[in-house]
């Protein structure tokens, strides 16, 4: 779970950056920079996926291999897993730096570019306008997620910084905290998920097992013919 805290971080680190140079520093307009930033913001993304995996991974070894292959636990082989996933994770991009796919584009983020087949000029005007909007909301729920994980390691930095104990103790409640403050943000920012979330918990159509039913109407006979 730190490991996926850690890549969280990063992710919305690089986004910021990367919606900071789209909405507040229009003038860099270098291919080269624009390759960096693309580069960086797929990396981010895979981390934080691939973080997930080690998370299943890692689970897999301690419910199924722990007793017969108990090196599988350890410290160690957890760290060759994260290596191997931050490995995975840097190599994965790289082709947005080696290929010219990446090239700066006025009011755009640094991405592999949609090639959109006899699309006329208004439909694409129309299209930035949209995309210039859902740029600013993700801008928005990136600071505000940056935000609570910042909140969560304040002291656990100040336990580094000033070696006080109430600190270490506070961080690991914090940190724990954050990522579930995270994960209802994460929920509530989504529109669409916030929306599926709302039906799941006040479903009014209550489902009756099949099975149940069949039982229910069998005593119903029974009782009638008694």
């Amino acid at each position: 779970m730190c490991n996926t805290c850690i890549a969280s971080i990063v992710y919305c680190i690089v986004q910021t950056i990367n919606y900071i140079f789209l909405i507040f520093v229009p003038s860099e307009t270098s291919d080269v920079a624009c390759q960096w930033r693309g580069y960086f913001g797929y990396m981010s993304i895979s981390a934080a996926t691939y973080s997930y995996l080690i998370q299943a991974i890692s689970r897999l070894f301690f419910s199924k291999f722990s007793t017969k292959y108990p090196w599988l636990i350890t410290f160690k082989t957890h760290y060759y897993l994260i290596l191997t996933h931050w490995i995975v994770v840097l190599i994965i991009p790289l082709s947005s730096v080696i290929t010219k796919d990446i090239y700066f584009r006025p009011g755009l983020l640094c991405w592999v570019p949609l090639k959109i087949k006899n699309g006329s000029k208004r439909a694409e005007m129309i299209l930035n306008t949209v995309n210039d909007k859902r740029d600013l909301e993700v801008f928005r729920n990136i600071v505000i997620l940056l935000s609570i994980y910042i909140t969560g390691g304040i002291p656990t930095l100040i336990f580094l910084l000033f070696t006080i104990e109430i600190s270490y103790l506070a961080g690991i409640v914090t940190f724990t905290l954050a990522v579930t403050v995270e994960k209802i943000c994460t929920i509530l920012l989504d529109r669409e998920l916030r929306q599926v979330v709302w039906n799941i918990i006040f479903s009014r159509n209550r489902v009756t097992p099949f099975e149940n039913t069949i039982t229910l109407t069998r005593h119903r006979v029974n009782f009638r013919r008694s």
